[in-house]
């Protein structure tokens, strides 16, 4: 019996090393790429983790900056349809007399009209700014 084995090793001997050779390095091939591909899945699930939170975050942060920018528009109309009634009814020059000697009423309308309005567009265009930079002011605040 032990002649038959030792005579099937001696026939055969050299392909089984070979072939224990092959299993061997698809072993060693098939564990490297294991663990890699274990540190990669590891790695994509961490990263997907960061990008959820990074998402959630950020809609936090739009959510905010609606509410800023909804809050300083409704703030900016009122105070615009404020200044736009003010400056309709007509805002009283003073150091004019409500007697003038000559009778210059129509020049005189058409330049205060012109002094509101241009007073008003002023007053309009310094709201504009002025809650222009409110609102950038309160957008960097937001984190």
């Amino acid at each position: 019996m032990w002649s038959l084995f030792t005579g099937f090793f001696s026939s055969y001997g050299t392909y089984i090393k070979i072939g224990l050779l092959i299993v061997l390095v698809c072993g060693i091939f098939f564990a490297g790429w294991h663990t890699r591909d274990r540190d990669f899945t590891v790695y994509k699930l961490e990263q997907q983790a960061v990008v959820e939170k990074q998402l959630a975050e950020n809609e936090s942060i739009k959510k905010q900056q609606e509410i800023v920018t909804k809050g300083i528009q409704d703030e900016y109309d009122a105070k615009l349809a404020m200044l736009r009634q003010y400056y309709a009814n007509g805002v009283r020059q003073s150091g004019t007399s409500p007697m003038s000697g000559i009778s210059s009423t129509s020049k005189l309308s058409d330049a205060i009209a012109a002094y509101n309005q241009l007073a008003s567009d002023c007053a309009a265009t310094t709201l504009q700014a002025v809650t222009l930079q409110q609102w950038i002011t309160e957008q960097l605040s937001i984190k």
